[in-house]
């Protein structure tokens, strides 16, 4: 689609404008927004993944998690762009994968995994006032949100983002889901769905 394409580049290119300082000091911010969200305050499972480059960032979010004794459950990019779910143990746990990817050293646990899940924090470029989110266009979180409707599952669905990324409106595919909340550094904003 011709409008997330354009709409994508436009956000990669604002992004790859902050310094290392302003991801490092909205990570911070996130992880403070997001670990006091009532989905992640309660959750026993959560599934996320590992911020790289300038994305906002995930791992104080994904430490704080791990330390309050959550489940932290991390995506592992399989040759055909669907997902399998290793255990997240630690930092250092963390191995180069494909495509600049960080993933766990862990044992796999299948693209099921998931389906254990109170929450899943989806990467993202952009979200819009419906809860709309445009990804990076890969399809990976695609099929893992197709994967839990089949199943039945409804964890909450959460992106992280910058202030600028929430947007207002994302063209929306007919296999596009709504996500419950995005967490920016400017504070948490809940869609109804």
């Amino acid at each position: 689609m011709p409008r997330k394409a354009s709409l994508r580049r436009e956000l990669l290119a604002a992004r790859s404008l902050l310094s290392r300082e302003d991801v490092e000091n909205a990570a911070m911010v996130l992880s403070r927004g997001a670990v006091n969200l009532p989905e992640l305050a309660d959750a026993r499972t959560v599934a996320a993944y590992v911020s790289v480059g300038r994305e906002p960032g995930t791992r104080a979010l994904l430490d704080a998690l791990h330390a309050r004794g959550v489940r932290v459950l991390l995506p592992v990019l399989l040759p055909d762009n669907d997902l399998d779910w290793a255990a997240y143990e630690r930092g250092d746990s963390l191995v180069p994968a494909a495509r600049g990817l960080l993933e766990p050293d862990g044992p796999r646990l299948g693209p099921d995994a998931v389906l254990d899940a109170d929450v899943v924090l989806l990467p993202g470029l952009a979200v819009d006032g419906r809860g709309m989110r445009l990804g990076r266009g890969g399809g990976s979180y695609d099929r893992v949100l197709a994967r839990l409707a089949a199943a039945g599952a409804h964890p909450a669905l959460v992106v992280l983002l910058y202030d600028n990324e929430v947007v207002a409106q994302v063209p929306v595919e007919p296999h596009d889901h709504p996500v419950d909340a995005v967490v920016t550094p400017a504070g948490a904003r809940r869609f109804t769905v």
